[in-house]
């Protein structure tokens, strides 16, 4: 497996490859966890950081970012159990109670950023160092304990704690106070955007550090959903005045130092692809096909220096593998592998694949990421 190691180091670094290299494939259904893992069925509720492992190192995956292994825990045969990790703001929860706030309209969003999260955010970015050069070895120590979990056949690349920049707060207030806040009090949520990303550049230049220093890859995909199936959650125009001038300064740091950036993609992101690689995103991974996501245009574009994009492809977690044949799965790597870019393509899923999806379809997958990782396009 070292040189499937080397191989992803080198599509990393956009340099042509006789393979494709192959990116994690989050399966969240337990039996077929222990089934490609080749243990007895239970196993990985018992072990699952092992059996996990496995797992991927069976599915043929050649690098992971973001390892999250005990994650399928928090889902049953039949999806998501609250009773696990709680209701939450966008979990069902009934009431959303922040520091004694009750979120209950927009006003009470606005009340609790200006009471609780702005000084907060104040006080962190005072505090806040970026030249300790502990805190740059702890990023370099958590790395090197993950590969060291790895072993030579799969390569750790940088995602947990290595980047940050402004976000939608859904996932705190809920969805529906948090957008009418949005919309009717945008400075507000400009300033919690400004702060926010005012910490992010001091957390962005530690990451670099740390990447540099510990020589790790210098890729990172960032992740947050700004999208549904019918496009951005708000409306682009309002993105360019409020979020983006603050999302260029938070990334900043981490193009200055030559890190990659590549963006998730859930729902129809068409609309945003060309602001955000004016922003200096230069790659994507995800692609809701059947949302709108237009494959063979993005991986015809260039990034705002004129190079080709890294792509990080896969398989349709929402189509295909949960509605289709097997040989759908095959057409469809077929088609992702002939229309991707020539350097800088990896093989996966838009997302995680959630319980319920065929075995055949999976043994698809995994037979498909065999081919394509020792054969290339050939």
């Amino acid at each position: 497996m070292d040189d499937y190691i080397q191989m992803t180091r080198d599509m990393l670094e956009m340099k042509p490859v006789k393979g494709i290299p192959m990116w994690l494939v989050h399966v969240m259904e337990a039996r077929i966890i222990d089934k490609i893992a080749g243990v007895e069925e239970g196993t990985y509720v018992k072990e699952p950081e092992k059996t996990y492992l496995q797992f991927q190192k069976n599915a043929y995956t050649t690098f992971i970012d973001q390892y999250i292994p005990t994650n399928p825990l928090t889902i049953t045969d039949h999806g998501y159990d609250s009773s696990k990790t709680g209701k939450g703001a966008t979990t069902g929860a009934e009431k959303i109670i922040r520091d004694g706030i009750e979120i209950d309209s927009p006003e009470a969003v606005c009340e609790h950023m200006e009471k609780f999260i702005f000084p907060q955010l104040e006080e962190a970015i005072r505090n806040f160092n970026e030249n300790d050069e502990s805190e740059v070895d702890k990023l370099i120590e958590q790395e090197k304990k993950v590969q060291g979990e790895f072993g030579n056949s799969i390569l750790k690349v940088p995602y947990n704690g290595f980047f940050s920049f402004p976000g939608f707060a859904y996932g705190y207030y809920g969805y529906q106070a948090y957008f009418m806040a949005y919309a009717l009090y945008p400075e507000v949520i400009e300033r919690h955007f400004k702060l926010t990303a005012d910490l992010a550049v001091k957390m962005n230049k530690r990451s670099a550090k740390a990447i540099i220093k510990g020589k790790m890859p210098k890729v990172i995909r960032l992740d947050h959903d700004m999208a549904d199936s019918r496009g951005t959650l708000v409306r682009e125009e309002t993105l360019d005045k409020i979020w983006f001038p603050h999302f260029k300064r938070a990334i900043d740091p981490l193009l200055k130092a030559g890190i990659r950036l590549i963006w998730h993609c859930d729902g129809n992101l068409m609309k945003m692809v060309p602001r955000l690689i004016e922003a200096g995103i230069s790659g994507f991974q995800g692609f809701q096909y059947e949302d709108g996501m237009d494959y063979i245009k993005i991986c015809k574009m260039k990034d705002r220096d004129g190079n080709p994009l890294m792509i990080w492809a896969g398989v349709s977690v929402t189509r295909t593998l949960p509605m289709g044949k097997p040989a759908d799965v095959a057409k469809e790597m077929k088609w992702l592998v002939e229309n991707g870019p020539k350097v800088g393509l990896a093989l996966g899923c838009s997302s995680s694949v959630a319980p319920g999806v065929p075995f055949e379809n999976i043994q698809a997958l995994i037979e498909g990421r065999k081919y394509y990782l020792t054969h290339g396009r050939g």
